[in-house]
């Protein structure tokens, strides 16, 4: 693996800083992190901002080194990243991309691309949620169309969404890793119900989705009936993968703060509080690589991330968890001030061993896939 950068990259570096330095002062004021209307349409327009400008396409199309260029620069930068739409840029786009047919890439891909519509994640079920293949809402095929009927639970952006990427079983007799299929479902179709669900941080981003007989149709249908838990690998490897690549980049520009800020109030006077902010240094420079090395393997596998995403995903989570344990060390009483934003990040690094598959599923694959451990019973 070689991502040291070419002249031409470095050009790409130098255009970018120079068009980030030009368009970052005329962006609109952020808004409240709690309006989800508002902040999908500030998402959706930044990303229009990319497309006019060339650097849409950057999460598909672009060489792993350019993609991680690109995420370096918009963050030191402080530009805004995928917001509202996450699932679309970096899940369901992807997954379509990768498993779609040429119809579908360029009826969905372009509108993502352009922050034109927006899509949410129907995956989880109230009981099926670690155990996602034993989920049971049911799609029935009547001539062109599926009649989709059940709940779906924790549905990121589903009240902001124009799209659903959604599981069904569609073979309620198979073994249930090979009666689901991947479809892609309008969020204003009828029998549609979304019920916003409130967080303890208080935010409204995940929602419960109920669908009575919704049609959705076959032309809707990502891979072939039945096959669709391999189609929902492709998402998950990609969700795992390389879906937090920005959030690294982040983090690392946090713990670069939070040393500046110890070393100003006094804290960093405290032996133990260094070693474990060197520690954390030590470990997001270890995430970087790793990061590079999924990148890089996805490019050259056909764009589809593979196992060591788990292994990212697994450390990435609880790393995040005591970065923020570590600020709060730091800050003490100040981080309060740092605004509602900041509060919720570190309100939402608690759900991180959780979403996108627990650190139990994780160990899981990493003990099969790269171990080669026998399957636990």
């Amino acid at each position: 693996m070689d991502l040291s950068c070419t002249e031409e990259e470095e050009a790409y570096r130098a255009r970018l800083r120079e068009w980030l330095a030009a368009t970052l002062p005329g962006l609109p004021e952020r808004p409240d992190p709690l309006d989800w209307p508002a902040r999908r349409a500030y998402d959706c327009g930044w990303q229009r901002r990319l497309y006019d400008a060339g650097y849409a396409d950057t999460h598909w199309d672009a060489s792993p080194t350019q993609r991680l260029v690109f995420l370096e620069e918009t963050e030191r930068a402080g530009a805004p990243y995928v917001g509202a739409n996450f699932v679309g840029l970096l899940h369901a786009g992807p997954t379509i991309a990768a498993e779609g047919t040429d119809a579908q890439r360029e009826r969905w891909l372009p509108p993502v691309l352009r922050g034109d519509e927006v899509w949410c994640q129907g995956f989880s079920e109230p009981d099926a949620g670690s155990d996602l293949a034993s989920l049971r809402t049911r799609a029935v095929r009547d001539g062109d169309a599926y009649v989709v009927t059940g709940q779906k639970i924790w549905t990121s952006h589903a009240e902001v969404a124009d799209w659903c990427e959604l599981l069904v079983r569609t073979d309620p007799e198979a073994p249930k890793h090979q009666g689901i299929t991947w479809l892609a479902m309008p969020m204003d179709a009828p029998g549609i119900t979304v019920r916003p669900l409130r967080t303890l941080a208080g935010s409204t981003e995940f929602a419960e989705v109920f669908l009575d007989e919704v049609r959705v149709p076959v032309a809707n249908r990502v891979g072939e009936e039945n096959d669709g838990w391999r189609v929902t690998m492709v998402t998950l490897s990609f969700e795992r993968g390389t879906a937090f690549v920005g959030e690294v980049v982040a983090c690392r520009r946090l713990l670069g703060e939070l040393a500046r800020t110890a070393r100003k109030n006094g804290t960093w006077d405290d032996p133990v509080l260094r070693r474990r902010l060197g520690r954390l240094s030590a470990e997001f420079q270890a995430l970087w690589r790793l990061t590079q090395a999924n990148v890089s393997e996805a490019q050259a596998t056909g764009g589809v991330p593979g196992a060591g995403g788990s292994v990212f995903k697994l450390h990435y989570s609880h790393a995040r968890q005591e970065l923020y344990d570590a600020a709060a060390a730091v800050l003490g009483p100040d981080a309060l001030d740092l605004g509602r934003e900041w509060n919720l990040d570190r309100l939402s690094s608690l759900s991180y061993t959780i979403a996108a598959g627990t650190s139990q599923i994780q160990r899981n694959i990493v003990a099969e896939r790269i171990l080669g451990l026998p399957k636990g019973r």
